[in-house]
């Protein structure tokens, strides 16, 4: 029985770039998530895994494209080879299939753990930098939403009586972004 050839696509914003994961590959069907890998809770990911049936198999870049974190790495890929579908990992040059040598677990785990322990040292050195940066005064943070006279304009309408709900989406801000704005700008002046 020859299943279908499915990739799966995965990045962390908007604006970057799909088109090298899979390039040159031959792909029945694609499941694009354009969201962090910290948790598996993606809609194409979701889709992907209600898709996949016996015989199929699943192609990903890589295997921080499909988990950030070794526990949901080996879950996906076991929920998968439990259908007995394929998953292949393009760049490490692995392929699992449910039938697996206590080797290929190994290599899985590994290959996850490092994965996981890269995304942590990142992380790490991002966190240094901004405290570097911070202390050098070069640092500011990001831009505040709202400006001190949209934060009074927003004070005065709330007073008149008209809800947080109806300002927030007058200034175009989320409901939590109007109530941060204002605690802040209580704890400030």
């Amino acid at each position: 029985m020859s299943g279908k050839i499915i990739g799966y696509i995965r990045v962390s914003t908007l604006d970057q770039n799909t088109e090298r994961q899979l390039d040159g590959q031959s792909l029945d069907k694609v499941f694009t998530d354009k969201a962090s890998g910290k948790d598996a809770e993606r809609p194409q990911l979701k889709a992907l895994l209600e898709f996949a049936r016996e015989g199929d198999t699943v192609l990903v870049h890589s295997m921080d494209r499909l988990a950030r974190n070794l526990d949901d790495l080996r879950r996906i890929v076991r929920e998968l080879t439990n259908k007995d579908v394929s998953v292949r990992f393009i760049k490490e040059g692995l392929t699992f299939t449910g039938e697996d040598s206590p080797m290929a677990t190994l290599l899985l785990s590994m290959m996850g753990a490092f994965a996981e322990f890269e995304r942590a040292l990142i992380k790490e050195r991002q966190r240094e930098g901004i405290t570097l940066a911070k202390a050098k005064g070069v640092y500011k943070g990001r831009k505040r939403a709202l400006s001190m006279d949209q934060l009074g304009a927003i004070r005065r309408k709330l007073a008149d009586g008209i809800s947080k709900a109806a300002v927030a989406r007058e200034f175009g801000i989320s409901r939590e972004t109007l109530y941060q704005s204002l605690a802040r700008a209580e704890t400030v002046g």
